[in-house]
């Protein structure tokens, strides 16, 4: 049977973006009341562009969200609403990747396991099954020699056109958060070209410091059209993220597209470090988010901000570059794309 399933890429036509509003504050402890109105202002901005998709926990916590909408004048027509209560707001990861499969959409569950990390995801394993039924999508379990396949949605990045880009660091570690334990780059591969249609693979090596994910591509590299990417650079070469972020050019450098031709490499800069209660927070600007007529960009009250937002406005000409706050939500080891998953049409 021929495989005619294609992970689209972010930037082709989207129905919307699925979200968790936070219904407890342990992934921000001490900033939960700023978190909340984050998210307002993050649903705000993706309300102009398409729908929202928003996981709440219960009824209450509905009319609470609608209510904070309501004050900030969020269009409320683009939002729809699916009651779950989860363990996390991490939809990139939790959520379903919805791919299409011939003419239709089909949603996949890669079997969220809490980043091979936490315990407490009980909750999050039926994220999938939730949004796909909300959305009328069929559901595929991704399986690889009878066994269920882990992989998060912030691990994997494609051009759309059969290139997929992923870390050495989060997929293949021998003994720190393994997903899927004796599995080798081949085995990857082939799930990939199975549930993904993938059939060009490109492995960095390690991601940044203070990654709670231990390496996820969309804090490293991301594709910006079929054959350009943006990866992060670090310019203080003292700086622990220098030598891994090198590396990560180097290899991008000698990489081929699925065509055989070499990528268009675009170097995006690193805000300075960020340090809260004694912890480096993974602060990157590739962790934007692609809208169907806008790219919303994390900022970090860095003088290297309007850089980035610079960088990425030649790398999108015809879409509005949208810098959002990112101080808060970078707490809890994530931003903008973490939290988000695209709906694709």
């Amino acid at each position: 049977m021929t495989n005619s399933r294609r992970f689209p890429a972010e930037w082709e036509n989207q129905q919307g973006i699925l979200l968790c509003f936070p219904h407890k504050g342990n992934d921000w402890p001490g900033k939960y009341g700023a978190i909340q109105w984050a998210f307002v202002e993050f649903i705000k901005k993706l309300a102009t562009f398409e729908e929202v998709v928003l996981v709440v926990a219960d009824e209450n916590l509905k009319a609470k969200v609608i209510g904070m909408l309501e004050i900030a004048e969020v269009n409320l027509k683009a939002v729809s609403f699916i009651i779950h209560k989860t363990n996390r707001s991490w939809m990139r990861d939790s959520g379903p990747i919805i791919v299409k499969n011939g003419s239709k959409r089909e949603a996949l569950n890669f079997n969220f396991n809490g980043w091979a990390k936490y315990k407490n995801f009980q909750l999050d394993k039926f994220v999938p099954s939730k949004v796909s039924e909300a959305l009328k999508l069929p559901l595929t379990q991704v399986i690889y020699n009878g066994k269920p396949v882990i992989v998060e949605g912030g691990a994997i990045e494609t051009n759309g056109k059969g290139t997929l880009i992923t870390s050495e660091e989060c997929l293949m570690h021998p003994t720190i958060q393994v997903r899927n334990p004796n599995f080798t780059k081949a085995d990857y591969e082939a799930v990939f070209k199975e549930y993904l249609g993938i059939t060009n693979v490109i492995w960095l090596g390690n991601g940044i410091e203070g990654d709670d994910t231990h390496g996820h591509i969309d804090d490293l590299c991301r594709f910006v059209n079929e054959n350009t990417v943006v990866t992060i650079v670090e310019s203080d070469v003292k700086d622990s993220n220098y030598k891994p972020l090198q590396d990560n050019l180097k290899r991008l450098q000698n990489a081929k597209l699925e065509d055989g031709k070499p990528l268009n490499i675009i170097e995006l800069p690193m805000p300075k470090r960020i340090f809260f209660d004694g912890l480096v927070l993974p602060a990157s600007y590739a962790n934007f988010l692609i809208l169907n007529n806008c790219v919303l960009v994390p900022t970090f009250n860095d003088a290297n901000d309007r850089i980035a937002l610079n960088i990425l406005a030649e790398c999108f000409p015809n879409r509005e570059i949208i810098g959002i706050n990112a101080i808060d939500l970078i707490w809890g080891f994530g931003t903008l794309h973490c939290l988000s998953q695209q709906i694709p049409f």
